[in-house]
């Protein structure tokens, strides 16, 4: 018989001992963070390239967050969660490029 929570969902299985899947994801997300402190503190490429590398650090810091720390994949039952992330990413994305176009071009609009 498996044991159930209040929800009536099957409780999850926590391993007992020590949390090695945190410290792991805590490692990689400090390593990531250095390595772009690194790489701006070194200037190895010009501002648009740097850009791009920390851009994509920060989609890898990103990925480590999601799955070590808020257990993505872990969800019993349907998965919503994905159209959930998916909806923030598109959110995200539509913010970055409406404040990017709005430094870029002032916001004032030529008639």
């Amino acid at each position: 018989m498996h044991a159930s929570s209040s929800a009536g969902a099957p409780a999850h299985k926590h391993a007992a001992g020590f949390p090695w899947h945190h410290v792991i994801g805590f490692a990689l997300s400090i390593i990531l963070t250095l390595l772009a402190l690194w790489m701006v503190q070194t200037h190895i490429a010009r501002a648009s390239g740097l850009l791009a590398l920390i851009l994509v650090v920060a989609a890898l810091q990103i990925g480590i967050q999601l799955f070590f720390f808020m257990h993505v994949t872990e969800s019993p039952g349907p998965k919503y969660h994905v159209i959930a992330l998916s909806l923030g990413i598109i959110f995200t994305f539509a913010v970055v490029a409406g404040s990017v176009w709005i430094m870029t071009f002032g916001g004032t609009l030529a008639y």
